[in-house]
């Protein structure tokens, strides 16, 4: 990481002419060639048109005279041997391209007044070419010595950008002997200029002669452009198992400076070249030709948020089958059994996680207020029940997808750290998971298991959807556009029904009311669902090194990939007034019956229902619209969203048993006389092993159930504690 921001006398790619830098000046042969690649180039930018009389590149000029983007396609249909240069030596022929753009600028400017009055061509400023192609990325991993000096196409996520540098294009020196003037050309990207050892003046009779290296650098008359570097790392999705993501250098100047914020996926064109790290001398004695790459960016994709970052590229064919797919009448069925096929069962769960991935539509208010798309989905319950395996899949299938492991996250893995580099002593952001994530699914693993810290770290990426940091003198925000799928166990291991919800659910309100469904997934021992699942999981087991079936499944997992991706660009629905009228009243319905079932038990629901929940099953409502890519929200869908509703975060606000519902007078009267019991058993201060004392009790005829409601109740009143995992009681009252 060392040494990835820093360099001595910096460059940019526009400077020398032909007979000042490079040594070719004196070659007639090189310089007509020359001569002849500088027209060419400047007839493409005045006469390449796309329809009758549209000349887009000289309009494009003429409207920006700063910079002009170049279709690599575009100069291949023109001429085809240009693209060919450009990529086997884009050093020598970049400048001409510039040079050739700044004189067609010049000659399609009208004339000006000099000082003298008279008519004069305008000065032709710089003009930056910035390319653009659509062929296919390298792998970062590919880029070897063969690549130096051509020009290569990789992808990737920013995670480090540095402050901006001026740059010299032009060093001014001066003789201390004579004071003779010379400018010196620098060389491309992180190079610097190469200073004579002489002066190249001739001493006069009675003159002192100059002596060896008698130059001194003039900053102030130098010529200077913006540059900054950027660090850029392998997309998690590219990372083979097992490595670690690889990181490549950027050099960008002028336009394309502080255009790049850390966190955003890029495309990038540029020059693979090397560089002389300052601080490789230390690590390398004696290794003069060693040298470290970085890559001189000539131009910049950003991937945009809508279309999920991967190529959009569909052919009409793929179209024609995702409308075809979307028009059948049981679509959203169709879709929901592609999801995780391996695990038998969980419907509902398949289809929350269908919703999570096709996500709702993001909203942006006239005051500046954004409202999230993205569907946040917590699955709490047993051990071997599919959590971990969701996730997995969502991983797979996502256009996007980050996967983390609570215990192994801490809040600057997940949100951005602010790191010092080492030789410079400069900070700089590193996005975390949330931010590496943006436009997809972060899937978090162990979420009960984080520090409650590391917790409250993702309350703002999860509503807002970015991340602000002030750290070291770094004040910024961060996008993390990203659907947060959690897997959880209750605090002792298993879902317990004799506990009430708030104990089974041990997260804090906050974090609950940003998941729009909590679904409870619990291991039930049913004889005909256990016979079932064995067959199912056998099946899987005896026909898993079927080759056939593995293509198969790939060839799904990708399909739906390209589906969930087409969907995200095409549709964006809103709901229909008939809709948004029946989603009202059934909001306000359950706001009700929730304030009276607090208002018979006395105590808050363990899941709040809050506005972000209305807010939740208008994006469930949004999400199923948009697989069947339709732009309006129906009634229909409506009533899906709040039936998935329903069954997730309804049902978990009221699982698990409270203590004043369904108590006949009876069992009140048993559970009165197991406490009498158990207060009989155990002296205040003492403790006792709780399978002892419920097998003595129910040596006397008493039941195990109402025996550990007993308990319970005797724990939310404080009279009784558990000791080493539940297993000893300890009476404190």
């Amino acid at each position: 990481m060392s040494g990835w921001d820093e360099g001595a006398v910096y460059y940019s790619d526009q400077a020398h002419s032909w007979d000042d830098g490079n040594g070719r000046g004196g070659d007639p042969e090189a310089t007509g060639s020359h001569h002849s690649i500088l027209q060419k180039f400047k007839e493409f930018i005045r006469n390449f048109e796309t329809g009758k009389n549209v000349f887009p590149y000289r309009e494009s000029l003429v409207h920006n005279p700063k910079h002009l983007l170049i279709d690599m396609e575009d100069l291949d249909a023109f001429d085809a041997d240009l693209p060919a240069k450009l990529r086997s030596a884009p050093a020598d022929y970049l400048p001409l391209f510039e040079m050739a753009a700044a004189q067609v600028l010049v000659s399609l400017k009208t004339k000006v007044a000099g000082d003298t009055g008279v008519m004069e061509d305008p000065v032709a400023g710089d003009v930056q070419i910035l390319l653009t192609s659509k062929e296919d990325p390298v792998s970062m991993r590919f880029l070897g010595a063969q690549y130096i000096s051509k020009l290569v196409k990789i992808a990737g996520i920013t995670i480090a950008a540095s402050r901006t540098k001026a740059k010299a294009t032009y060093v001014t020196l001066v003789c201390k002997n004579c004071r003779n003037v010379k400018q010196v050309p620098c060389r491309p990207g992180l190079g610097g200029a190469i200073v004579p050892r002489s002066c190249d003046h001739n001493a006069q009779l009675g003159e002192e002669k100059c002596p060896i290296d008698p130059w001194i650098v003039v900053p102030d008359k130098s010529k200077y452009v913006d540059q900054q570097t950027l660090k850029l790392q392998e997309n998690p999705e590219d990372v083979p198992t097992g490595e670690l993501p690889r990181n490549m250098l950027l050099s960008v100047d002028r336009h394309l400076v502080q255009t790049i914020i850390p966190g955003t996926r890029l495309t990038i064109i540029g020059i693979y070249s090397i560089y002389q790290a300052s601080n490789s001398s230390k690590s390398h004695k004696g290794a003069v030709a060693v040298r470290q790459p970085y890559i001189r960016v000539v131009g910049i994709e950003e991937a945009n948020e809508v279309n999920a970052r991967g190529s959009a590229a569909f052919t009409p064919e793929e179209i024609e089958e995702f409308k075809k797919v979307a028009a059948e009448p049981d679509a959203y069925r169709n879709i929901c059994s592609k999801i995780a096929p391996s695990i038998f069962g969980h419907d509902d769960v398949k289809k929350a996680v269908a919703c999570l991935l096709f996500g709702g539509s993001r909203k942006n208010l006239p005051d500046g207020v954004n409202l999230r798309g993205d569907i946040n989905v917590l699955l709490l319950g047993d051990p071997s029940t599919a959590k971990s395996q969701f996730l997995k899949f969502v991983e797979k299938t996502a256009p996007i997808a980050v996967y983390t492991s609570g215990k192994g996250s801490s809040a600057a893995g997940l949100t951005a750290s602010v790191i010092q580099d080492n030789s410079t002593r400069e900070f700089y952001l590193e996005g975390g998971a949330m931010v590496l994530a943006d436009g997809g699914v972060v899937c978090i693993d162990e979420f009960d298991k984080m520090r409650s810290e590391d917790r409250v770290a993702i309350h703002e990426a999860m509503e807002q959807q970015t991340i602000s940091i002030a750290k070291a003198g770094i004040t910024t925000v961060l996008n993390s556009r990203t659907s947060v799928l959690a897997a959880a166990n209750p605090p002792s291991g298993r879902y317990d029904d004799l506990k009430t919800a708030q104990d089974n659910i041990d997260l804090q309100t906050t974090i609950l009311s940003r998941f729009d469904l909590i679904f409870i997934v619990k291991d039930i021992r049913l004889y005909s669902q256990d016979k079932i699942i064995a067959s199912h999981i056998i099946k899987l087991h005896s026909s898993a090194n079927a080759t056939m079936g593995e293509n198969r499944t790939s060839k799904e997992e990708n399909w739906l990939k390209r589906y969930i991706q087409y969907c995200r660009t095409e549709t964006h629905p809103r709901l229909s007034e008939s809709a948004s009228t029946l989603l009202q009243n059934n909001y306000v319905r359950i706001r009700q019956d929730m304030r009276r079932q607090a208002n018979e038990t006395g105590e808050a629901s363990a899941v709040p229902i809050t506005v972000r929940q209305l807010e939740a099953i208008v994006r469930l409502s949004e999400a199923l619209a948009k697989m069947k890519l339709s732009h309006v929200a129906t009634e229909e869908n409506v009533q899906e969203a709040i039936r998935i509703f329903t069954v997730s975060t309804m049902d978990a606000a009221r699982s698990g048993i409270n203590q004043q519902v369904n108590l006949t007078p009876e069992m009140m009267n048993e559970i009165k006389q197991a406490e009498t019991q158990i207060k009989r058993r155990i002296g205040i201060g003492n403790h006792i092993s709780e399978r002892r004392l419920i097998d003595e009790l129910s040596r006397m005829g008493m039941n195990e159930s109402i025996v550990r409601r007993a308990l319970i109740i005797m724990h939310q009143r404080d009279e009784v504690e558990y000791k080493r995992e539940r297993r000893v009681i300890l009476r404190k009252s």
